[in-house]
């Protein structure tokens, strides 16, 4: 097998709600197949292009929006830059007028409900969640190509080569926990640190720093924008948002006007177990009602599971201290290469691993990050990250109506605070007398994926998804 080397941000990218795989992703492929379309036999000619979406894009696409990002990425649009406040309007031109501008250069005539296919009952051998794009030219050209969005925002064409950025030689190259360990212990370096040295490889420190530090501003602003907004989220459900609700019953009296003045107010509350347990929800729960709006979010490593991270990292700024630029580029450092280490030795994606390849993935990451942020060592994160995966084994993923709202957006919660209870079970502990180690539950959690039922994969076929009559809120 060759080494897969994965960045930063590969694990953390910025995009649009509701889903990695199932939004980002095919936003993703969207917008190189019209890359490969145009170095292929150019855009002038372009006469139609067609999409086929199989398995569980096709089952629960509708709910994520699957439909809607091919649309913009084929129009050109990227997830990074793209104004969420705008795609109403976008998807409503492109249906109204029935044509495409293609890449922003060529209007070619498209309509979204024949071009674009569910095939709800046809699913590809290598991945759930692919897609066929198909181009005709006027002059009778004809290309076809498939691709794969296999979580995170990572996507694959078909017959290209599995492993991303494997042409970069990391002076640490990591496949495992224990080659992770093997590392830590020859240089002495943290986690974090392994993972700087390694980022090094693609651009220069200052680069990278920005980078991780634009990373946490999208979060911090997704947070904050989240526990101020209400109303209901869309997509037929009618659930309320919760997370404006809670801020104002726990900020109480005290008045800010921005970011910092609102982590000041959250601090005079004081830090009894009941507030700050509140506060980490709260966090989650704004997260992921921004995501499941179709918010400006980052994957962590998913859109999905996108609230834990976050919240984990609000809780050390709020309540630990931790509001200093090194610690919060310290926690993403870690987080990242936790998740990358799952991402290569099973999945984050819930199409192949269920619920646990997201929610679980993100409780590990989140808490190795927060347990190597408050001084513990770089085997005592490392099993903080066994611990929060450990509880997970087995989670489902059962979205109903094929929304990321029920149980989604509740489970990043839950996700948050397993990471923060798993870091306190670490940091009380001896890695010596650990029974199980890291690689020994990715290993597990990758079996549970093959032996998982695949109505309990976001293919809203089983589980919650159909107990619950669609139209019904759980709040």
């Amino acid at each position: 097998m060759p080494h897969e080397s994965i960045s930063v941000f590969d694990m953390f990218k910025i995009g649009v709600g509701p889903s990695s795989s199932h939004t980002l992703g095919p936003w993703r492929a969207a917008q190189r197949f019209t890359d490969s379309i145009k170095a292929a036999h150019g855009l002038d000619k372009l006469q139609s292009l067609k999409v086929l979406l199989y398995g569980s894009l096709a089952k629960t696409g509708k709910g994520h929006g699957t439909d809607i990002a091919i649309q913009l990425g084929l129009a050109g649009e990227d997830p990074v830059t793209f104004d969420p406040g705008n795609i109403d309007t976008a998807i409503e031109e492109i249906n109204t007028l029935k044509q495409l501008r293609v890449r922003r250069e060529k209007f070619i005539t498209f309509d979204p409900a024949l071009d674009i296919t569910f095939l709800y009952r046809e699913t590809l051998p290598y991945h759930p969640n692919a897609m066929t794009f198909l181009a005709e030219w006027s002059d009778g050209h004809q290309r076809a190509e498939t691709w794969y969005s296999i979580g995170g925002g990572f996507v694959k064409k078909e017959g290209e080569d599995n492993a991303a950025g494997t042409a970069v030689q990391l002076p640490f190259p990591i496949d495992t926990n224990n080659d992770l360990l093997h590392w830590c212990r020859k240089t002495g370096l943290s986690i974090s640190e392994v993972v700087m040295e390694n980022e090094a490889a693609w651009r220069p420190e200052a680069e990278t720093k920005a980078g991780v530090h634009k990373i946490w501003t999208v979060m911090r602003d997704c947070i904050y924008r989240g526990c101020h907004a209400e109303g209901v989220l869309p997509g037929g459900l009618n659930v309320k948002r919760r997370a404006a609700d809670l801020n104002r019953k726990l900020i109480g009296a005290n008045i800010y006007h921005d970011y910092d003045g609102w982590i000041e107010a959250i601090r005079k509350g004081g830090n009894s177990f009941k507030y700050t347990l509140d506060w980490v929800s709260c966090f989650a729960l704004a997260v992921n009602e921004e995501n499941a709006s179709f918010g400006r979010v980052v994957t962590a490593p998913t859109n999905g599971a996108a609230g834990v991270i976050p919240a984990v990292l609000q809780y050390y700024i709020a309540f630990c201290d931790g509001y200093k630029e090194d610690k919060i580029l310290q926690f993403i450092f870690t987080a990242s290469e936790i998740g990358s280490i799952f991402k290569k030795g099973a999945t984050i994606s819930a199409a192949m691993g269920g619920c646990q390849a997201e929610i679980g993935v993100s409780s590990a990451m989140a808490a190795a990050a927060l347990t190597e942020c408050v001084g513990g060592s770089q085997r005592q994160a490392m099993m903080a990250a066994e611990i929060a995966m450990e509880h997970h084994l087995g989670l489902t993923c059962d979205p109903i109506g094929g929304l990321v709202q029920i149980p989604c957006i509740e489970r990043n919660t839950m996700g948050a605070i397993k990471a923060i209870t798993a870091s306190q079970l670490a940091l009380q502990s001896t890695p010596d007398f650990a029974k199980v180690s890291l690689d020994a539950v990715i290993s597990t959690m990758w079996n549970t994926a093959q032996d998982m039922n695949s109505k309990y994969k976001e293919t809203s076929d089983g589980g919650l998804a159909v107990q619950i009559p669609l139209g019904l809120s759980e709040c």
